[in-house]
């Protein structure tokens, strides 16, 4: 499936896309990134952004105005860092897998959509079925298809994050035994 913006790329076609923060500077490039989104189905919007960033950065402005009533649901994470909580992880993989059982293609970004995202978008792998590790290779393959990884090649991009993902608790390991009723 053909990625809608430039810097993203689809971690379940047609249902999760991952990427950088979907708002230029000037209003008419935004609009064309957004439409982009919509016009590939993106219905929601995860958030890993702090509100700070938009004072600390100036430009990286809000854009739940500008989303046709998209959902847009925000997970706080510092940025270069992880969650801080598991509680906050778990809120939102629950919001993306809620999306995505409503029907809705699911766009999570941060701000560049290296760190963060990747730590989200590897503990709903883990979340899936994958190992930690497993996770993170998955991860690989698909970040190397983003035109940033020349700039930016690991997604997540710090030990603490990659260690985060690995350390996701697998809720059914692979050759575990499943519950019977």
């Amino acid at each position: 499936m053909e990625r809608p913006i430039q810097n993203c790329y689809w971690v379940e076609p047609g249902k999760l896309l991952a990427g950088e923060y979907p708002r230029e500077p000037d209003h008419a490039p935004s609009l064309t990134k957004l439409r982009a989104l919509r016009d590939a189905g993106v219905s929601a919007f995860i958030d890993l952004t702090e509100a700070v960033e938009a004072q600390a950065w100036g430009w990286v402005k809000p854009y739940d105005d500008m989303i046709d009533g998209a959902s847009h649901e925000r997970f706080p994470i510092a940025d270069m860092g992880i969650p801080d909580s598991s509680a906050l992880t778990t809120a939102a993989l629950d919001a993306i897998d809620r999306h995505i059982e409503e029907g809705r293609t699911v766009y999570v970004h941060c701000f560049g959509g290296v760190g963060r995202t990747g730590v989200i978008v590897g503990c709903w792998l883990v979340r899936h079925g994958r190992t930690g590790d497993e996770a993170l290779e998955r991860l690989d393959e698909l970040w190397q298809d983003c035109p940033k990884s020349s700039r930016h090649p690991r997604s997540p991009q710090m030990p603490e994050q990659m260690d985060y993902i690995r350390n996701w608790p697998n809720p059914t390991p692979k050759g575990s035994a499943q519950p019977t009723t």
